[in-house]
């Protein structure tokens, strides 16, 4: 009988990679414009924190409660990880 396993995956974690496109700094190196007096560089990050608690959010909401698959027997075993027991 193949042990659970607590990884899954799901085609709605590819929306986590959504808040890293803020790393592109290229698209935000800008002084102007400005919102409130402070530089479009500033702002455009501040702007991506709800984007990004939205996008994580949305993924637990939608995987939480998602079967876990065991008919799949784990390729690697505890027995097999230990290198101390040969």
């Amino acid at each position: 009988m193949p042990r659970p396993s607590s990884l899954r995956w799901s085609t709605w974690n590819l929306l986590l990679l959504v808040p890293l496109l803020m790393l592109v700094t290229p698209w935000f190196n800008f002084d102007g414009p400005r919102l409130f007096g402070m530089p479009f560089f500033y702002w455009y990050q501040f702007a991506w924190v709800p984007v990004g608690v939205v996008c994580v959010g949305l993924v637990h909401v939608m995987t939480r409660n998602g079967p876990v698959v065991r008919d799949k027997p784990d390729r690697l075993g505890v027995d097999d990880l230990d290198e101390g027991a040969k």
